[in-house]
């Protein structure tokens, strides 16, 4: 390996490199090829740096694991994640963007980090640290549940490792039995300085097909001996912990290998190689240092953890102005949405025989009900909790779909981008979640799913005030921190049947969708058993009076039927938050001395927030009422005395109201 002191101004010679234009040519080189290209990376990626900056050390420190890596597997067909992405340069060069690295964090150019829209080899889109095992996992999932054989493989450094979702992840995926390969890129932590012969030795040795077979025909005969079993894998966890950190991850339900040296290209190309083939969870332990083969890099790896432009190489070819990135479509928020249909198609009368059961039911258990469903419409369907399954109602799922049904224990960010990944390879993930948990996966709700526009659905419980459970279960908050997220879709249910036709319609919305309901029983609605949807973005008119307009969202609309009647108003059931019907508010607006604006969540932010910056958008001047939760963290109660303290019942709506009016006719 040649070994650098200095950031090249020319464009280095990279003949091998220069023919290279998928990662198919890599599976066929031999190893003196692969050293050659390894060189010859390493070289053009201290070049396109220079004239580009960004992030170095941690690029220089994979190159041999990333030319092993597209070696041993076929990508894209296998699917390679990468953390944080700090380390996905050598990848981009080797998976057609090679000229266009130049380009890289311009306007217009490259992405910094790996990007789906941007290559088929990137196959999630990453920012922040830590969500690969959880992505990956997620696609893995998805190559079982369809019986493919692809191998889904995870890269994470030993700072990313650190993370609570990593260690949700490690968790889950140790028990589903599902082909993940994680590598472990440790160039700093320090988990295990046990790496030379020994510890090369033992990972060709482990990952060998004779040993594999050997170690499996083993299980076989030692199943019949009583105790045998376990003094086996007893004996095989001290040989391993013995020269290398094995334990941890085997407890975790992984097979540990390592660690190798990261550099040995040999060594990685022929322990990967076997890896590929390994059934079940799969853990690589690497050591790599940071700044590989730059002099300036190795000593100091924190200061080259990214680099600022450097001088422009003469002749330096300018970057494509059109690259082969394909960009996002303008595209209306109802683009595959249901034809809107009229309030009597979408609550039709039932009949007897078409309700789901006579009595009233909990909204959680009309989710249920529904998720059933729909998993028997749509084998596409995944169903996610992080440890709700009783509270979302997830127990018949859970027993008719098992393999479709996810409990990932109390990991909320885990859970979410796990659904993510699930998007990636064309699932539909439903993710049950109570508003006040959701808020603990809000990072991944942001990065690894609202930003690569995936198509998931939250179905959140416990909105709005719960009860006695009091301020850390209250879901007051989510519209607000939903409603600013781009691209997303949030809808309230008025009632039961509004709630299942939401749900329908936030799933079959191809981007992320939230449906958000109250805990409890709703007014007691006839539930009807067909999958219509409703269509986003469409008020219903409840009540047409004068003066006044009453603009309701979800659990709201109850108490407003009572007050409207009293007043003479216009009550409009309002549906949908994000995005608004536009027509309605300007039409409330327009034809009212008042438009009242009536949520259970916070006002700050909230939905009444949406319709007073729609009409200021508009230049509309008009008198607007927003009632809500106040700007305070509320206590526990039962929801009808909490309600009532809030101002938020039918009566405290009214004197509001009626005060608003006075004040106004005063001045």
């Amino acid at each position: 390996m040649k070994m650098f002191d200095a950031i090249p101004v020319e464009r280095p010679t990279t003949p091998l490199l220069d023919t290279l234009e998928t990662p198919a040519a890599i599976r066929r080189m031999n190893h003196a090829q692969l050293t050659q290209l390894a060189d010859e990376l390493r070289a053009y990626l201290l070049y396109s740096v220079g004239v580009s900056g960004g992030h170095f050390g941690a690029g220089l420190g994979v190159v041999e694991l990333t030319v092993a890596l597209h070696h041993a597997l076929h990508t894209p067909e296998d699917r390679l994640v990468w953390d944080v992405g700090h380390q996905a340069y050598p990848h981009k060069i080797l998976t057609g963007r090679r000229e266009n690295m130049p380009s890289i964090r311009q306007y217009g150019g490259l992405a910094a980090f790996p990007r789906r829209l941007e290559s088929e080899y990137d196959t999630f889109g990453v920012g922040h640290s830590s969500t690969s095992i959880s992505a990956a996992l997620g696609m893995a999932l998805a190559a079982k549940s369809r019986g493919e054989k692809r191998r889904v493989c995870a890269v994470i450094g030993d700072g990313a490792l650190t993370a609570g979702i990593a260690f949700e992840a490690l968790a889950h995926a140790g028990h589903v039995d599902a082909n993940l390969l994680v590598v472990l890129n440790d160039n700093e932590m320090s988990i295990s300085e046990n790496v030379g012969g020994m510890a090369s030795y033992l990972a060709r040795i482990l990952t060998s097909r004779p040993y594999i077979q050997m170690r499996q025909g083993g299980k076989r005969v030692l199943s019949h001996l009583p105790g045998a079993l376990e003094l086996a894998r007893r004996t095989e966890e001290h040989v391993k912990g013995m020269v290398s950190p094995a334990n941890l991850f085997e407890e975790l339900g992984f097979n540990y290998i390592g660690p190798i040296d990261g550099h040995d290209l040999s060594a990685l190309v022929h322990t990967l190689g076997n890896m590929r083939d390994l059934d079940g969870p799969q853990f690589l332990h690497v050591r790599t240092r940071k700044g590989r083969g730059f002099q300036p890099a190795e000593v100091d790896p924190i200061g080259y953890h990214a680099i600022t432009k450097l001088e422009k190489a003469p002749n330096t070819p300018k970057p494509s102005s059109k690259l082969a990135i394909e960009q996002p479509k303008p595209r209306s928020e109802n683009l595959l949405c249901p034809k809107p249909r009229n309030d009597e198609l979408l609550r039709p009368k039932p009949r007897n025989d078409e309700l789901l059961r006579p009595k009233p039911r909990k909204y959680c258990n009309v989710f249920g009900d529904w998720l059933c469903d729909m998993a028997a419409a749509d084998e596409r369907l995944m169903g996610i909790t992080p440890a709700m399954r009783e509270g979302s109602d997830l127990i018949r799922f859970s027993q008719e779909y098992p393999q479709r049904y996810f409990d990932v224990a109390i990991a909320e960010q885990h859970a979410v981008t796990l659904a993510a990944g699930m998007a990636c390879e064309n699932l539909k993930p439903v993710v049950a979640i109570y508003s006040t948990f959701l808020q603990r996966g809000y990072d991944q709700l942001i990065h690894d799913v609202a930003v690569q526009h995936l198509d998931v659905t939250f179905a959140i419980d416990r909105a709005g005030l719960v009860g006695e459970d009091g301020p850390t279960h209250h879901g007051a908050l989510d519209l607000t921190y939903l409603r600013c997220v781009p691209g997303m879709v949030v809808l309230a249910p008025a009632d039961e049947a509004e709630c299942r036709a939401m749900l329908s319609a936030a799933y079959h919305h191809p981007g992320p969708a939230a449906v958000r309901y109250p805990r409890g029983t709703g007014p007691g609605s006839d539930i009807p058993l067909h999958l219509e949807a409703l269509p986003i973005g469409k008020a219903q008119l409840k009540r047409e009076g004068r003066r006044i307009a009453l603009l309701a969202f979800g659990s709201m609309n109850t108490p407003a039927e009572e007050v409207a009647e009293r007043l003479d108003a216009t009550h409009l059931n309002m549906r949908s938050i994000k995005p608004l019907d536009r027509d309605a508010v300007l039409a409330a607006a327009r034809d009212h001395e008042l438009v009242v604006t009536l949520e259970e969540n916070v006002i700050a932010g909230g939905a009444g927030s949406a319709v007073n910056e729609l009409l200021m958008g508009e230049g509309v001047l008009a008198q607007v009422l927003n009632l809500g939760l106040p700007d305070s963290f509320i206590e526990h109660g039962t929801p009808e005395e909490l309600l009532a303290e809030c101002g938020l019942d039918a009566k405290g709506i009214e004197v509001a109201i009626r005060q608003r009016l006075e004040a106004q006719q005063a001045s």
